[in-house]
C-alpha cells in the first residue's frame, strides 16, 4: 500500500477551497451508499447481538430495534456499518 502524505492532502484541500470560492473550480462530491441491512453485516461478521452492538458502540436493544425494522440506523452509526461492510478486517481488528 502506497504510504500516505497527509500534510500535501490537506493542502491540497485548501488549495481547492479557495478555488472554488474565487469561483475557479467545482469541489469533489462522492455519493456514499446505503451500507446493506445491519443483521446481513453482523452475520457476515460471525458476531452475536451483544458483541455487534459492542463494536458500533450502541445498545442491545438499538441492534434489535434495527434487525427487526423498527428503527434505521443513522449519521455515525450508518458509517461504522459501512466500514465494517466494506472492510471488516479492520472493524474486526477493534473486537
Amino acid at each position: 500500500m502506497d504510504e500516505r502524505n497527509i500534510g500535501l492532502e490537506i493542502l491540497e484541500g485548501i488549495r481547492e477551497i479557495k478555488a472554488f470560492k474565487a469561483g475557479q473550480g467545482q469541489l469533489k462530491k462522492r455519493k456514499l451508499s446505503d451500507p446493506s441491512l445491519p443483521k446481513d453485516i453482523r452475520q457476515k461478521l460471525g458476531l452475536s447481538q451483544a458483541a455487534f452492538a459492542g463494536l458500533m458502540g450502541v445498545s442491545l436493544r438499538t441492534i434489535q430495534d434495527w434487525e427487526q425494522g423498527r428503527r434505521v440506523p443513522s449519521g455515525p452509526a450508518k458509517s461504522l456499518l459501512r466500514i465494517a461492510e466494506q472492510h471488516p478486517s479492520v472493524f474486526l481488528d477493534i473486537a
